[in-house]
């Protein structure tokens, strides 16, 4: 029964060490990782995605991940160009694409390459006034990126981007902006309304010419047309008086000598119906008296 327990537990025991063995010389690899594999302490080379097999005690593996990563560098006090401090915190990305130089040229890549961009950030905020910091972004952005990827090129990352987050300069420097920044807006009222007004003035001005000339146009269309019915009207009291005169003188050409007599005697008449007329007997009174009484004679005859 000893021996059976025994020989149990020696079969325990190499299972347990074939468990153990097969678990240090069987490694899954993602398709987002590599393996890069130490031999007695040299670099063999990067395997993987899929199942790897080391020897155990012999062979060791780094795991390298390949995807794009982001980091967080942490506010850092920085001096510009005018001797402004100010705190600027941003991210910036990575992508492994060699994994052995990523294991074989630098110790600890994230602390040395936070180091870097520091330094850097500093480097490029330095050369920098404090009005270009506040609005060329994307410069120190591109100037970053371009540093930081000189630097990491040789340890097999590529830095993709980077990005600030956030500028904070001093609270004197904030007041100011604030100032600058009300005076500006009240300068673009004041533009926008002087604009406005003139630019109403100039419609108003603009209807009024419009209006004028809308009225000089209709005023003379008006005398014109009054004009033309003037001289329509005078042609036809013209025509009027013509074939009036006309009509007189065909009549007058029909009337003799005693038709004229009575006629005037007939006007006598009535100017001696009002009390204070005058009476005027025209030189000629007597010719026509004469003419008339020859008249009646002759009616008689």
């Amino acid at each position: 029964m000893n021996n059976l327990t025994l020989l149990y537990c020696l079969f325990g025991f190499i299972a347990l060490l074939l468990v153990i063995f097969l678990a240090a010389a069987i490694k899954i690899v993602p398709e987002y990782q590599r393996l890069v594999v130490f031999r007695l302490g040299r670099c063999i080379g990067a395997r993987g995605p899929g199942l790897v097999l080391l020897i155990p005690f012999v062979d060791r593996g780094v795991r390298v991940d390949l995807r794009e990563q982001v980091r967080e560098i942490p506010a850092q006090t920085s001096i510009t160009k005018d001797n402004a401090p100010i705190s600027i915190d941003f991210l910036w990305y990575y992508k492994i694409f060699d994994p052995v130089e990523s294991v074989l040229q630098v110790g600890n890549f994230e602390l040395a390459a936070q180091g870097i961009a520091t330094t850097t950030l500093r480097s490029v905020i330095g050369g920098i006034m404090l009005d270009g910091v506040l609005s060329e972004r994307e410069t120190i952005n591109a100037a970053l990126r371009t540093r930081l990827d000189e630097v990491t090129e040789r340890w097999g990352v590529k830095v993709t981007n980077v990005e600030i987050r956030e500028i904070l300069p001093p609270r004197d420097v904030q007041d100011s902006m604030n100032r600058q920044l009300t005076a500006e807006r009240t300068r673009r009222a004041v533009v926008t309304e002087s604009t406005g007004t003139r630019e109403a003035n100039i419609n108003v001005a603009e209807g009024e010419k419009q209006a004028a000339i809308l009225r000089a146009e209709g005023e003379k269309q008006s005398a014109i047309l009054r004009a033309e019915g003037e001289r329509q009207a005078q042609l036809l009291r013209a025509e009027g008086y013509s074939a009036a005169l006309d009509k007189i003188f065909s009549i007058a050409k029909t009337v003799d000598g005693k038709t004229l007599t009575l006629q005037y005697f007939e006007t006598l008449k009535n100017m001696a119906a009002n009390p204070s007329t005058k009476y005027i007997f025209p030189m000629e009174f007597t010719s026509l008296l004469d003419n008339f009484i020859n008249t009646r004679k002759e009616t008689k005859e």
